[in-house]
């Protein structure tokens, strides 16, 4: 996990260096700058060592190419035996894109298995390109005739651009043959066949489920977990667990927040017990939200309500975790595979229109969930992995029925958490990890189930001096001042940062059914 800058075209060594001045959190371990030889490309990078740490330096150079590359390639061993150990100079799993580019083969991208963002330079071509759902971050801006790149937006703070623009997930941008999307996420499917087997359809989905989070926990260094005590880390943490047992290794670490006896901290002790793991907790206060919350606002690069909300126990489980670890599973992407939100219910009656949403929703999570999840993560030095938006697993998820997703069920049924059941099939599929009321336990978001909504409306009363909670468009205004404050060019940031969005849900009159998307 890391950051970088490329300049192309555009700067010097002096320029690249401060832009990757501000991105240092992204990667404590190293920072080097470098120009390659005969071109007009300079790049910068600061490192956080994951896989290679003794020889994996950045940027790779080596011959006419360059390289700089955040994230991490699961599959980095089978391409070496592919294209050959001698071809390598380092153990570093981002050297692998570079092989894969040598070979010239058309698609050599689509070879790439991983959550990865980079750019690679020869002396008369650049290229950028960005993982299957933008789980790692990479923006671009064009500044006369060249362009410059960061993973960041505040990189670009202070330069005279006239916009700075998102890469889109999936996308491959070549200076020779400009833009190509490599990745298109598979159409969700609606309704079973009157034959379907769904017993089978969750023995397949959970070996897909531990093949994922066996191939997100490959690292040089110890990898933990995040255990809020719903669902999804819940299932991750227990997964993970098995697989270390297995290997003879210690217990998994596991790390959870809230406020002192709210029920994710709760849920989570019973969780830990249950699968045996070396658990940590941290119960946070409405001073500590409060102390906190300009540097949520500033890392974040996002003032949308909903997105600070859950960023702030981010924040305090990032930071609990990197006293112990450099990179933590998470549970981030199953509700939109598996139809976990609360506006979801209202789709029971409407499988293609759900399975439409759950494809829309997986689209979006870059600049919402997956931006709270790296640039937090990241404030703190830390690598946020997310199993579930493995590339196989989402494949196999987009083929299970919508009608398996969200379930009509019934208060009195043993397998339900009322008369609709979100992620039915998950929890189907992972009965047997965890205790009964674990698995059927309904959903709660996270800054709900945290504490972070009580605490939060007693922290912005005490910065405002406000004399009663704040209204939801207060609370946006004071975010965006807060915002605006710490950024030199702010209305570039509001301007990139996501939003929220309501599910529509296709009925007869064309309800809005209210809930985060």
């Amino acid at each position: 996990m890391c950051g970088f800058v490329c300049l192309w075209n555009v700067g010097d060594e002096a320029l690249a260096r401060n832009m990757i001045e501000r991105l240092s959190h992204r990667g404590p371990d190293a920072v080097a700058v470098a120009r390659l030889p005969g071109s007009p490309v300079v790049m910068a990078h600061c490192r956080l060592s994951i896989i290679g740490p003794e020889d994996g330096a950045q940027p790779i150079h080596q011959s006419d190419d360059m390289l700089v590359v955040n994230g991490e390639i699961y599959n980095h061993e089978d391409i070496r035996a592919i294209v050959g150990p001698s071809a390598f100079a380092t153990a570093s799993d981002s050297e692998t894109i570079l092989h894969l580019f040598r070979t010239g083969a058309s698609k050599w991208i689509r070879q790439i298995d991983g959550m990865f963002a980079f750019v690679l330079a020869t002396r008369d071509r650049i290229i950028a390109a960005r993982d299957p759902l933008g789980i790692k971050p990479l923006y671009f801006a064009r500044i006369g005739n060249g362009h410059a790149f960061a993973s960041e937006l505040k990189a670009f703070e202070g330069m005279d651009v006239e916009s700075v623009q998102a890469i889109p997930p999936g996308t491959l941008f070549d200076s020779m043959d400009g833009w190509r999307q490599w990745y298109r996420l598979p159409q969700g499917a609606a309704e079973a066949e009157p034959d379907f087997d769904t017993a089978r359809t969750a023995r397949e989905l959970r070996f897909f489920l531990e093949e994922a989070v066996a191939k997100w926990m490959v690292a040089d260094v110890e990898v933990g977990s995040f255990l809020s005590g719903g669902l999804d880390s819940s299932i991750i943490a227990a997964i993970a667990q098995q697989q270390r047992r297995k290997s003879g290794k210690g217990p998994l670490r596991t790390f959870s927040v809230g406020t002192e006896g709210s029920p994710d901290l709760l849920a989570a002790r019973a969780v830990a017990r249950h699968i045996g793991s070396n658990h940590k907790e941290y119960a946070f206060t409405a001073d500590d939200v409060a102390a906190n919350l300009p540097h949520v606002i500033y890392h974040l690069e996002s003032a949308d309500v909903d997105l600070v909300r859950s960023a702030i126990p981010t924040l305090f489980a990032a930071r609990l975790a990197r006293q112990e670890v450099k990179a933590v599973l998470t549970g981030e992407g199953a509700d939109e595979l598996f139809a976990g939100y609360t506006y979801h219910h209202g789709y029971v009656d409407h499988p293609r229109a759900l399975a439409d949403e759950l494809t829309r929703a997986l689209g979006t999570m870059h600049n919402i969930n997956l931006q709270r999840v790296d640039r937090v993560a990241m404030a703190e030095s830390l690598e946020a992995r997310t199993p579930f938006l493995d590339r196989d697993l989402i494949a196999f998820a987009q083929s299970i029925p919508a009608t398996l997703k969200m379930r009509r069920t019934g208060d009195a049924e043993a397998e339900s958490t009322g008369p609709t059941t979100e992620k039915w099939i998950l929890r189907k599929a992972c009965a047997d990890l965890l205790p009964h009321a674990l698995i059927w336990r309904k959903k709660a978001q996270f800054d709900e189930g945290s504490g972070t909504v009580d605490a939060l409306s007693i922290a912005l009363q005490d910065l405002t001096g406000a004399a009663s909670p704040l209204d939801r468009q207060s609370e946006a205004d004071l975010y965006e001042t807060i915002l605006r404050e710490r950024f030199m060019n702010p209305q570039r940031i509001l301007d990139s940062a996501g939003r929220w969005e309501a599910g529509r849900v296709l009925t007869g009159t064309d309800n809005l059914v209210q809930g985060a998307a």
